[in-house]
């Protein structure tokens, strides 16, 4: 399987099988192989980013937390907690999504529900960040 090279400086160690012909990576939130989808692979990153990188336990980080949001149900990609405290919403979408206006409006929305202090809008290529300040968000370039 040809998977593209994503926008991270490090290089994670994941864990894939095959069964049939389809690929599975492992997940260290969920402990458990998962369908190799474009979508997982980025997620996949930011999972290892986070526990590798930044020294997160894995009990901080959430993936697939359903929210209702105008009666939907939704789920978030990736929260990243601090003694159980919404921190960093990450919403991921596939390398060949275009980051727009109205992909970043869907994760304030999902947003508007957790309460994080900070999202991340990502396809692996292109990570959008912002943090929620006075009723706004403001965008920034991380170090």
């Amino acid at each position: 399987m040809e998977l593209p090279k994503l926008n991270f400086q490090e290089t994670f160690d994941f864990k894939f099988k095959k069964d049939k012909d389809k690929f599975f990576i492992y997940d260290l939130v969920r402990k458990t192989y998962l369908l190799l989808t474009p979508e997982e692979w980025v997620r996949q990153h930011w999972i290892h980013y986070y526990l590798t990188v930044k020294a997160y336990s894995v009990s901080a980080l959430i993936t697939e937390k359903k929210i209702i949001l105008n009666g939907l149900t939704k789920r978030v990609d990736l929260l990243i907690t601090e003694k159980t405290e919404p921190v960093i919403l990450i919403e991921c979408k596939a390398p060949h999504i275009k980051l727009t206006e109205k992909t970043f409006e869907q994760t304030a929305r999902y947003n508007s529900i957790i309460g994080a202090k900070e999202i991340i809008l990502t396809n692996g290529l292109q990570h959008i960040n912002a943090y929620y300040e006075n009723g706004q968000y403001q965008f920034y370039k991380p170090e």
